[in-house]
């Protein structure tokens, strides 16, 4: 019976999976076809259990002696074991029709005219269900060739892991960009990568250079290359600098036009330019650190 219940799970994902390719592919979508198929599988599992259970009533009924049927399963009178009598008459039940069994009285119109061992074999027909669970799985090979192999309407799983990358990584931007936002003067971290650095050097090229110079040797503000420092070296106290500014020595506050990324960036890149030694430095500045 676990090649029925898999035969019943494909059909029923067939029809699914194939109505939902021409709505929509997003991953909610498919998740709630997932689920659908799962509850239409647990319930074809409890019918199937069911008629499994019927199916061993029904054929413990028919071995039993002729009077104990009729003591147990008054509604299999007719249906008698194999050298005895009809009770009353053939008629079959709904379970005997449906799982395609046959009266013992007709065993003698059902065997093959072959023996072995002088055991003989019956010629029981398959039950309808069976054969069309068979035409069902045929249906649904031929409708997943065509939407996913001729059609191209559903995506197969290296697709599926394609589009699902994709989606990670963008993903992942939005929320560095959101976390990138969220950094201040108390958290902001020393990062020497190099992907930050360059940042922090495009963001200073574009607005420090004019009063710190080309190499942070200083102009109009102070060296950024020394150990001398007026209002603190460290990345904290740096971030809070170019965060706020100092308007009493004409430094504008940043936080404005700047992100908290790039003040972040840029403070990283200034403490790079520590003890680097240009040329033509100015004139050291506050306390040595």
């Amino acid at each position: 019976m676990r090649l029925h219940n898999k035969i019943f799970m494909l059909v029923a994902a067939s029809l699914v999976f194939g109505n939902s390719a021409f709505a929509a592919s997003t991953s909610e979508i498919m998740n709630g076809i997932a689920l659908g198929a799962i509850i239409v599988t647990l319930i074809l599992i409890v019918v199937v259990c069911f008629v499994l259970l019927k199916t061993f009533k029904v054929l413990t009924a028919m071995v039993l002696p002729a009077e104990q049927q009729q003591l147990e399963n008054p509604e299999l009178v007719g249906v008698t074991t194999a050298g005895k009598a009809p009770i009353k008459s053939h008629k079959q039940t709904f379970w005997q029709k449906l799982l395609s069994l046959r009266p013992m009285s007709e065993e003698k119109d059902l065997l093959i005219m072959h023996d072995y061992d002088n055991i003989q074999e019956l010629d029981n027909p398959i039950p309808a269900w069976f054969n069309w669970l068979f035409y069902a799985s045929v249906v649904f090979a031929v409708v997943y060739l065509l939407n996913f192999h001729v059609f191209k309407l559903g995506k197969l799983q290296d697709e599926e892991y394609a589009v699902e990358m994709k989606q990670a990584a963008a993903e992942k931007e939005a929320f560095l960009a959101k976390a990138g936002n969220m950094i201040d003067e108390n958290s902001v971290k020393i990062d020497k990568s190099a992907e930050v650095l360059a940042a922090g050097q495009a963001v200073y090229t574009q607005n420090c250079v004019a009063c710190h110079g080309d190499k942070g040797q200083g102009v109009v503000g102070p060296n950024l290359t020394d150990e001398y420092w007026l209002h603190g070296g460290s990345i904290n106290k740096v971030f809070k600098t170019i965060k706020y500014g100092v308007p009493e020595k004409g430094m504008i506050a940043w936080e404005k036009q700047l992100s908290p990324k790039q003040i972040s960036d840029v403070a990283n890149y200034i403490e790079s330019l520590k003890g680097t030694n240009p040329p033509n430095p100015k004139a050291p500045q506050g306390e040595k650190e």
